[in-house]
């Protein structure tokens, strides 16, 4: 073999202007499929945490709300009987004679017009007499976050 050069095959040769590729650096730079859906994944679990947060905070603060609703009607419905000896006729007695501004909106019911008005006992000495608004509770059938119904709040 003396003097014998060996010619390399022009099929194998490496284009002009590509640079060589080794092993290790065969693979594009990115992230693989299954990198992409362990994140989505987390995102998602996330996400489904947070709304569930959110939506319990919502439900907190229109239970309260409704406490302070109740609260505030039946103190108007206290001082209403104090001042006048008897109990309103309908929660609108509240507003016309100024002790409520409005009559507030049920938080669960979104409307003024569901609360549910507990007429007071008919008075033994009177009982032809109207017996009046005794007690006000909420018209709304939903459960409340601790099992109870809204409508039998006290």
């Amino acid at each position: 073999m003396t003097g014998r050069r060996r010619i390399p095959n022009p099929a194998l040769r490496e284009p002009q202007g590509v640079p060589s590729l080794s092993r290790d650096e065969s693979r594009i730079p990115g992230f693989t499929l299954i990198e992409l859906m362990i994140v989505m994944s987390l995102i998602v679990i996330l996400a489904s945490i947070g709304l569930a947060i959110y939506t319990n905070s919502v439900t907190r603060a229109k239970e309260s709300v409704l406490k302070e609703d109740l609260f505030r009607m039946r103190d108007a419905i206290d001082q209403y009987y104090s001042d006048k000896g008897e109990y309103p006729t309908s929660l609108q007695d509240l507003v016309s004679q100024k002790y409520l501004r409005s009559i507030p909106v049920d938080p669960f019911t979104s409307s003024a017009d569901t609360w549910r008005e507990v007429p007071a006992e008919p008075d033994p000495a009177n009982p032809t007499a109207q017996s009046g608004v005794y007690d006000v509770r909420s018209g709304s059938e939903l459960k409340a976050l601790d099992g109870t119904n809204y409508s039998d709040w006290n």
